[in-house]
């Protein structure tokens, strides 16, 4: 059975003249692209291009075919374009993609305001950028920027994070940094990835190395760590954006509150949308609710 993403990949190699030019536009592997043509061509039955030394000459049946199947996969894009627009609805669909915590307490709370219907991703850095190379996703937050071409990024805010414990926690007073750092290394750490991500970043920062500690519980989200931190399992780094309610209910406090760690947010997006007017205002509206 012939894939339709054969067809877009011999379109794209025709326009470009080279493999490599191809996959690159179209943000694929060139080993990918490759296999797309070979596919085609052993459904086709013939070359449909002549490898010339960086050049890819089409062949006769490859002019012919050209001809025949632009007009249809112009018209297909155009409709699925249409289809993704056109609902019951007048507004336009957007697609965010965050991760769980940031999307509950940022973004969710505003979405009636965005003048736009949204659907929602949510994952991992990593993820949510294979979702926006993969057009799934129209707009996504990045905690870092990740050279991949094609792909843009503009700043959007800063998290801060602190040290957060029960109420109930002891915080003694310190002289000296190694006394503190040996403190927090005998205590129990909660984290959600075994690899502590922000918690290598918190040490690099105040101690200028890589944390001594492994952490005593690895749960699946921030909002698993909050909870098992009110319940008295251990301390961690949390975002201040998750501890408004709870810091007031006195559910949990901060410790050492002059002692945080910052990281930078981005939003990210294809190029090639940069100018699509629902993305734009989305971009306005989301910097004005940070």
């Amino acid at each position: 059975m012939v894939d339709f993403e054969w067809y877009r990949s011999f379109v794209s190699i025709y326009k470009h003249g080279s493999v490599s030019e191809a996959a690159r536009t179209r943000m694929m592997t060139q080993p990918a692209m490759s296999q797309h043509l070979a596919s085609l061509e052993a459904e086709v039955g013939e070359p449909l291009f002549t490898r010339a030394p960086r050049k890819m000459i089409p062949t006769e049946r490859g002019k012919t075919l050209y001809t025949q199947v632009v007009p249809l996969i112009e018209a297909l894009e155009e409709t699925t374009q249409t289809l993704k627009t056109s609902t019951a609805s007048s507004l336009p669909i957007i697609r965010i993609g965050a991760n769980h915590e940031f999307f509950r307490e940022k973004l969710a709370p505003h979405i009636g305001s965005y003048q736009l219907r949204v659907v929602a991703y949510l994952g991992v850095a990593s993820r949510l950028l294979d979702l926006l190379l993969e057009e799934k996703a129209d707009i996504i937050v990045m905690p870092q920027k990740l050279s991949v071409p094609g792909v843009e990024y503009i700043p959007y805010m800063q998290e801060e994070f602190v040290l957060v414990a029960s109420p109930d926690y002891s915080e003694p007073a310190f002289a000296e940094r190694d006394a503190f750092e040996a403190w927090l290394c005998s205590q129990p750490w909660i984290s959600y990835d075994l690899d502590l991500p922000i918690i290598r970043r918190f040490w690099r920062e105040h101690f200028q190395k890589r944390p001594q500690t492994q952490p005593t519980h690895v749960v699946p989200d921030l909002h698993s760590v909050l909870a098992a931190i009110e319940h008295g399992a251990g301390i961690s780094l949390l975002p201040t954006f998750m501890l408004n309610h709870h810091l007031s209910s006195g559910k949990v406090k901060v410790l050492y509150p002059s002692c945080t760690v910052t990281n930078d947010l981005y939003l990210a997006y294809q190029m090639k949308n940069r100018s699509l007017p629902h993305l734009k205002a989305l971009i306005e509206t989301l910097k004005r609710t940070v």
